[in-house]
């Protein structure tokens, strides 16, 4: 892997406006310079487990892995942590360092709000500003966790532009960045964006491979033989996958949001249906119409509707180190209801991508293989949409 300016094969780099180009060249010394540092680190691994409460739990699934009939069941409990998914670990870090900085004022996206809950919380607990750009459609998906972000103290826009999704929220983020650039730091939620965005979000994203090699080493006494995760940028996917890459006997799948079907126009499958693109300041794989627009894309979750992925994936794509695999919405749905019915365990929905593909293949695998999905996210923010998608209306 090419490691230079950022680039994963022929992926990543820094594809972004001048104006731009100052404030991403300051980001990447000062990460540079305080991702080894003892200080830095010890405030960050304190804030990991005093605040947000990691390490999160490694939990044999025992009645899912009896229920399925094969491989032994592990789930990476991010559903755990602190506003309730993955996104903690990487907005601590990056609230830390843009203190470090100086800097006063944190900026984000957001799809399904997590991020934006995450990134709120961090502002409030470091003394900080905040400003979240949410789509306008996603706001309204995702109403309860619009309300936290204000109770956070956090100012949300809904972004009417585009197609008012995730996408569009990222591009206004963008657009902010560049008008504020001396006191504001943009807190990118996932593994995508201009060099260092997405090796810094991996980095803070890495400890959850990190937990679950120690985890599982210490309950079964060696690696697990797959590894899952949902991916729409990537970086819990990222994270679940990084100390597991130099494990060659480790299978890596990344389960993406097919939508209506990777063979209709609704869906956000990006590795399954997409092509080389530029976008958002990186080179990857990006849902495209014919004259190579940005396609509208489309999944029941908030959290997965991005219509690329974090250059690292599009790269251990290509080199055949992680299999990406289509999940339908009709699937995913299925495996929320199953894990909450079976575990007592309510997931995200972007993390039902996940068990929904596990469900099909656990029991291909011998009894003694063993599995690992994490759980990138807790269910509450979508029961009502689970609901409306089974035809029930339920009262947030």
């Amino acid at each position: 892997m090419s490691k230079s300016r950022g680039r994963f094969g022929v992926h990543g780099g820094q594809y972004i406006p001048e104006t731009l180009m100052n404030a991403v060249i300051e980001l990447e010394e000062a990460y540079n310079h305080y991702k080894d540092d003892p200080e830095f680190n010890r405030e960050l691994t304190a804030l990991f487990n005093d605040y947000a409460g990691r390490p999160s739990r490694l939990y044999y699934a025992e009645k899912m892995t009896k229920d399925l009939g094969g491989a032994k069941i592990y789930l990476k409990r991010e559903d755990l942590n602190h506003t309730g998914s993955h996104k903690i670990n990487n907005v601590l870090g990056q609230a830390l360092l843009a203190k470090k900085m100086g800097k006063t004022r944190l900026i984000a996206e957001t799809g399904a709000g997590q991020h934006g809950v995450a990134t709120a919380t961090a502002a409030t607990l470091l003394g900080m500003e905040c400003v979240v750009f949410m789509g306008e459609e996603d706001t309204k998906r995702q109403a309860l966790n619009v309300y936290r972000m204000r109770l956070l103290g956090a100012e949300v826009i809904p972004v009417k532009t585009g197609t008012a999704t995730l996408k569009d929220a990222v591009s206004e983020a963008m657009r902010e960045w560049t008008s504020r650039i001396d006191d504001t730091h943009y807190c990118l939620g996932s593994v995508m964006g201009p060099h260092p965005f997405p090796t810094m979000v991996r980095d803070f994203q890495s400890v959850i491979s990190k937990e679950i090699k120690q985890q599982i080493l210490e309950k079964e006494g060696r690696l697990p033989d797959v590894v899952l995760a949902c991916v729409g940028g990537g970086s819990n996917s990222i994270g679940t996958f990084y100390h597991f890459i130099e494990d060659k006997n480790v299978e890596l799948i990344g389960c993406e949001a097919a939508g209506r079907g990777i063979d209709t126009f609704e869906t956000a499958a990006t590795i399954n249906t997409g092509r080389l693109g530029i976008f958002h300041g990186m080179k990857s794989y990006f849902c495209q119409d014919k004259y190579g627009q940005i396609a509208p894309v489309y999944s029941i979750s908030a959290g997965l509707d991005y219509p690329g992925i974090g250059p690292e994936h599009a790269w251990l794509h290509d080199t055949g180190r992680a299999s990406y695999v289509p999940v339908t919405d009709d699937e995913a749905v299925n495996a929320f209801e199953y894990l909450s019915r079976t575990e007592g365990i309510i997931p995200a929905i972007e993390s039902a991508h996940a068990v929904a593909h596990a469900m099909k293949i656990a029991g291909s695998y011998d009894k003694d293989k063993i599995m690992v999905i994490t759980i990138s996210g807790r269910g509450d923010k979508d029961c009502a949409a689970i609901a409306r998608y089974r035809g029930e209306d339920i009262n947030e």
